[in-house]
């Protein structure tokens, strides 16, 4: 039997037993990753589970073992804190597929070489599989919610959907029940350019990078740069940058950087590529492509939550574009037609999408209130 430690800091649960794939695949050895703060009452039912975005893990209050920086949403959990771990058991789990201890493509496969594109196809409910395993071998039969934005929303809704007994609240930031044709279409840019980079290898790059070589830190940077652009709102841009010029006081009428927008995009890109793996971006954004929560249960978005009975609450914001407001009523009018008691509100905030990661005071008193009114 899989077995978990109950600590406040990083812990690594080793499944027993296969982990089975939407594709049609299992995943042998899977390893999850994972941090826990505050503390599990002794019936148990106070625990949150915290999911994580593309490009997050599960360091959400302590600092980064690759950047020093503290932990992703720092602001929002804490003691005291709108998700207060003085109240609750907090949980944050890295999801597989990831680089960041969780078993993803540049862990070792039973051969003892890294899985590289032999790694097979995830979803986001086989991450939730993951997270359900932790569960499992933590002994929490049932959540008292599990929160997310973006891609950790994606989560949310799968785990409330998908395994209606183990949670009794959903909070989901900014997300969505599917991904647009917009949405796929910025992933696959980000994908090809990643693809296209010759020290790709067609994903078998990891010796080389260990040898002092390079993987393809140039693609990655490429994908980093577009999909960052649709994190931000243009009113945050044109506030943060305008047209101003990068340390200099005219055009230099070449291709250097000469727009503190270039500049700034080149520095994300860039610090990107020192913590995150090509490979591991290449499979979530796929999971996340694959997203389809009516589908998964006969094209009727409401089927998915039928056998629910969680309260939930959505979130948006009104400068997202890249989940804009429109998706989570979706998802809102689905839980309506089910019959399930569901709050929503859009926020106004200039930051775009990465506003659930920001300062923005409106955000912590929703998520403060949703999670005061089931004690």
């Amino acid at each position: 039997m899989s077995t978990a430690q109950i600590t406040d800091s990083s812990q690594v649960l080793d499944l027993t037993q296969p982990l089975p794939l939407d594709g049609g695949q299992s995943l042998p050895n899977a390893r999850i990753a994972y941090e826990t703060h505050g503390t599990l009452n002794a019936a148990k039912d106070n625990a949150i589970l915290i999911c994580h975005a593309l490009t997050g893990d599960h360091h959400v209050v302590s600092n980064h073992p690759k950047t020093g920086k503290p932990g992703w949403w720092l602001r929002m959990v804490g003691p005291g804190k709108p998700i207060d771990t003085d109240r609750f058991f907090v949980i944050c789990a890295n999801v597989i597929g990831s680089c960041m201890g969780s078993t993803g493509p540049a862990s070792l496969a039973g051969d003892g070489k890294p899985w590289g594109m032999r790694f097979p196809v995830i979803t986001i409910r086989d991450m939730v599989r993951g997270h359900v395993a932790l569960l499992d071998a933590l002994g929490i039969e049932s959540l008292y919610a599990v929160v997310g934005g973006s891609m950790g929303g994606m989560q949310a809704l799968s785990l409330a959907s998908n395994f209606p007994d183990r949670t009794r609240a959903a909070l989901v930031i900014a997300s969505t029940a599917r991904h647009s044709a917009q949405n796929i279409a910025f992933h696959e840019v980000g994908r090809q350019s990643i693809m296209a980079d010759p020290a790709w290898r067609d994903g078998d790059y990891y010796e080389a990078k260990e040898n002092g070589g390079k993987g393809p830190e140039k693609g990655l940077s490429v994908a980093r740069m577009a999909a960052h652009i649709t994190y931000l709102s243009e009113a945050g841009l044109t506030e943060k940058f305008g047209r101003r010029l990068q340390n200099r006081e005219e055009k230099t009428f070449g291709f250097d950087a000469d727009f503190q927008i270039e500049s700034y995009l080149r520095y994300q890109g860039l610090a990107f590529t020192d913590r995150f793996d090509a490979n591991s971006y290449l499979y979530i954004t796929r999971a996340m492509d694959y997203f389809d929560l009516a589908e998964e249960h006969g094209g009727l978005l409401a089927n998915a939550f039928a056998k629910s009975k969680a309260r939930y609450c959505l979130v948006s914001f009104d400068t997202d574009w890249l989940y804009p407001t429109a998706d989570s009523r979706n998802v809102v009018h689905a839980l309506n037609a089910a019959g399930l008691p569901v709050s929503f509100v859009e926020l106004s905030a200039p930051f775009g999408h990465d506003s659930f990661l920001l300062d923005v005071p409106a955000l912590d008193r929703v998520v403060e209130g949703f999670l005061g009114e089931g004690r």
